[in-house]
């Protein structure tokens, strides 16, 4: 087995909300984006973590496995795919021993302009069973204000994923006051998943103030002060409207 080494931020061995049943989840060390409503600011710097072979994890894994057996592996971070060649590594062991593998990303780090990464990603996708992407908003220039990052490489990202038949494609949003809530975008969210040729899950997630206080501890102003949390209603209101919207996108596109 490879010895080769990743920076892991933190690990949770009993996952329930980062792919489907129980997970063993390895959050990574590193992201490019500076999202507004992070809650895991600490994961952001590429120089920290500790640093953990892929063999130290299978290893580790393989403690949980009986309770893991409806689950699997999911990395995520930061940003993991910051991290690429660890996580390709990480999933072909995985994979050798019939684990389930999820792979949870912004997919900016995409470029398929780029032959040699794009050949990393065709290999990745050979060995990931699950990604889970999350499109931060749907206007670029929202995006741009959101993320401090461009949106094309993210949409394009999905494109390419949503084509792997052997990849399932979970979408993921968060529902943000005055951010991502407005009806305007949300359906325009909609009518882009229509133009997908899949998309096996879609999950809008509820905007939490929960990570305030990291900020607080890392001398950093939180950049949605005075933002409220999302109400439960509001996401299920969202999650119709992006529905709606695909579906009717669909019966036009078909």
């Amino acid at each position: 087995m490879t010895l080769l080494t990743g920076y892991v931020h933190s690990i949770e061995t009993f996952g329930t909300v980062d792919g489907p049943g129980v997970r063993y989840v390895v959050f990574l060390q590193g992201c490019p984006m500076r999202c507004l409503y992070c809650h895991n600011p600490d994961t952001w710097d590429i120089g920290g973590g500790q640093p953990k072979t892929v063999a130290e994890i299978m290893e580790d894994y393989q403690k949980y496995r009986p309770f893991l057996a409806n689950g699997g592996l999911t990395v995520t971070g930061g940003e993991p795919l910051v991290q690429m060649e660890f996580v390709l590594a990480l999933f072909r062991a995985a994979a050798e021993r019939g684990i389930h593998t999820c792979l949870d990303t912004s997919g900016v780090t995409f470029q398929p302009g780029n032959v040699a990464l794009m050949e990393r990603f065709d290999r990745l996708m050979e060995v990931t069973d699950l990604v889970m992407l999350d499109i931060k908003h749907i206007d670029p220039e929202k995006h741009l204000a959101l993320t401090g990052k461009k949106q094309e490489p993210i949409l394009e990202f999905a494109r390419y994923v949503s084509a792997k038949p052997d990849t399932q494609l979970w979408i993921r949003h968060v529902v943000v006051p005055g951010w991502t809530d407005q009806p305007e975008f949300l359906e325009r969210l909609g009518q882009f998943l229509a133009t997908l040729p899949k998309v096996d899950a879609l999950d809008l997630l509820l905007y939490h103030t929960m990570g305030r206080e990291k900020y607080e501890n890392l001398g950093i102003n939180y950049p949605l002060e005075g933002v409220p949390a999302m109400e439960k209603e509001g996401a299920v209101r969202a999650r119709n409207i992006v529905l709606q919207a695909y579906q009717k996108a669909k019966k036009t596109l078909a």
